[in-house]
C-alpha cells in the first residue's frame, strides 16, 4: 500500500531488558516471561503495559543460532534477564500485537540472522533496534491482527481434525495387529489351506530341538513353566493354533553377556534410541569401545527379536538384521525352530502382552521389567505357514496405513504453509 512506511524499531519502541533471574524468581501472582513457551510466576512485576518480549540467547545454543519463541505479554508481568521487552512509544502509531505478529512469524528471516557468537550465540539489543518493519496506518494494523486471529481459529480447527485423523489411524493399526494375531484376518486363508498342520506339531518339534540343544550343552536346562489355566487366556484362537508361554518357544532371558574389552572393533551396538525408533536397521556402525564402554552388553544374532525392559519402550520391538551386541536395557529373544521372527515381533506388540509386562515392571523413576519376568507371558502360536501369512497380511495393511499417514502429514504441512503464505501476503501489501 502507498500509505505504508518502513521504520526502524528504535524509533517506534522503548527497549528494556528483563531484571528477574530465573533461578532467584519467587513464585507469586504475576506472569514471568521466559524463553520457553510456558509462563512461570513471580512475586513482583517489572512492567504494566503491552510488550513484545524477545530472547537474547539462542534457543539451542552450541554455536547454533535459533529462536523458538517471540512472546506477547500485557498487563503486570515480570521478565527474565535474558530477554528484552519492546514497548510501543505510541499505541496510536504501533500496535503491540501487530509488532508481535510480524516479529514472531518472520523471526527466522528477521531476527535469527542478527545473532552472533561462536559457542554462546546471542542477539544484541543494538541490532534489534536496527530492524526495519513495515508500518501501515493503525486501523490497517488492527485489521491484520484480527485477520490473524480468525486465521488461527481456522488453523486450530484444521490441526485438531488432522490430530484426530492421526489418532484414529494409530487405533486402526492396533486393531489390524490385534485381529491378525487373533487369527481373524487369515480365516479365509485357513479355509483354503486345510493341510498346513497344527501348532501342536510345531511345539513337539520345538521340544525335540530344545532337548538336542541341552544335550549339546548349548542351552541350559530350565524348570518347566506352569501349565496354562483357562482364566489366563485373553482371547479365542483358531483350532489349529496353540496357547503356550513365551519361555517355551524362545531362549528367554539367557542371552550371553560380553564385557567391553571383548567387543571387537566395528561391532554393531544397539541402544534404546534404536529401539525407540523401531529401526530394524542398526543405525550406526561404531568401534566397540566408543559408546557405553563401562557396562556389560548382551550378545544377539540375526533374526533375534529385541525389546526393551524399560516401561516407556515396552511397545517398541524390532528384529535384528544382523549379529551384534546391545545394552542391558534391551532383551534379545532367540526363537526356536519354525517360529517366524516377524510374527513373534508383532505378537509382542499386542495389547494383552503389553498390559501383562507393564504390570510386572518395578521401580518409580524408570520402571523396569526383570530379565525373567516376561517368560510366563502367553504366546498365541499358529502353524509356521500361517505365521508367514499373518506377517504378509499385517504388512500389506500397514503399508496402506503408511500411505494414509503420509497424506495426513502432507495436509498438515499444507495448513502450515497456507498460514505462512497469508501472513506473508498481508505484510507484503
Amino acid at each position: 500500500m502507498s500509505n505504508w512506511q518502513k521504520v526502524n524499531l528504535d524509533k517506534l519502541c522503548f527497549f528494556e531488558k528483563g531484571k528477574t533471574g530465573l533461578a532467584k524468581a519467587i513464585p507469586g501472582d504475576y506472569p514471568l516471561v521466559t524463553t520457553s513457551a510456558e509462563r512461570k510466576t513471580n512475586d513482583s512485576y517489572q512492567f504494566d503495559t503491552k510488550a513484545v518480549c524477545i530472547p537474547l540467547v539462542s534457543s539451542t545454543g552450541h554455536g547454533h543460532a535459533s529462536l523458538n519463541y517471540v512472546h506477547y505479554q500485557e498487563g503486570k508481568f515480570a521478565l527474565g534477564t535474558i530477554l528484552v521487552a519492546l514497548i510501543p512509544k505510541d499505541e496510536t502509531i504501533l500496535n503491540a500485537q501487530f509488532l508481535h505478529l510480524y516479529l514472531s512469524r518472520l523471526k527466522d528471516m528477521i531476527l535469527v540472522p542478527l545473532m552472533s557468537g561462536a559457542a554462546n550465540v546471542s542477539l544484541s539489543i543494538s541490532k534489534i533496534k536496527t530492524v526495519e518493519i513495515p508500518l501501515p496506518p493503525i486501523d490497517e494494523q488492527l485489521k491484520i491482527v484480527e485477520l490473524f486471529k480468525n486465521l488461527v481459529n481456522e488453523n486450530n480447527e484444521l490441526v485438531e481434525e488432522i490430530n484426530t485423523q492421526q489418532f484414529l489411524l494409530k487405533q486402526l493399526k492396533q486393531t489390524i495387529l490385534q485381529e491378525a494375531i487373533e487369527g481373524k484376518l487369515t480365516a479365509k486363508w485357513r479355509a483354503k489351506n486345510p493341510d498346513i498342520g497344527t501348532a501342536k506339531e510345531l511345539l513337539d518339534q520345538i521340544k525335540i530341538e530344545k532337548e538336542k540343544l541341552i544335550k549339546e550343552k548349548k542351552l541350559k536346562a530350565s524348570k518347566p513353566l506352569a501349565p496354562i489355566n483357562e482364566d489366563e487366556i485373553p482371547f479365542d484362537i483358531p483350532q489349529s493354533w496353540e496357547w503356550c508361554r513365551l519361555g517355551e518357544v524362545c531362549n528367554y532371558g539367557s542371552s550371553s553377556k560380553i564385557e567391553p574389552k571383548d567387543i571387537k572393533e566395528d561391532t554393531w551396538i544397539l541402544d534404546l534410541e534404536d529401539i525407540e525408533k523401531e529401526s530394524s536397521k542398526l543405525l550406526c556402525k561404531i568401534r566397540g569401545n566408543e559408546r557405553n564402554s563401562s557396562s556389560t552388553k548382551s550378545v544377539f544374532h540375526q533374526f533375534d527379536v529385541l525389546y526393551s525392559k524399560l516401561r516407556p519402550y515396552l511397545d517398541k520391538v524390532i528384529v535384528a538384521d544382523e549379529n551384534g551386541v546391545c545394552t542391558t536395557e534391551i532383551l534379545p529373544l532367540t526363537f526356536y525352530i519354525n517360529i517366524d521372527s516377524y510374527y513373534a515381533m508383532y505378537a509382542l506388540k499386542r495389547k494383552d502382552f503389553l498390559k501383562y509386562v507393564n504390570s510386572l515392571t518395578k521401580g518409580m523413576k524408570m520402571p523396569r521389567l526383570g530379565t525373567d519376568d516376561g517368560k510366563n507371558a502367553l504366546f498365541p502360536l499358529p502353524p509356521l505357514e500361517e505365521q508367514k501369512e499373518i506377517v504378509a497380511t499385517i504388512e500389506k495393511f500397514f503399508a496402506i496405513c503408511d500411505e494414509l499417514e503420509a497424506e495426513i502429514n502432507q495436509n498438515k504441512t499444507k495448513v502450515d504453509n497456507l498460514m505462512a503464505t497469508v501472513l506473508k501476503e498481508a505484510f507484503e501489501n
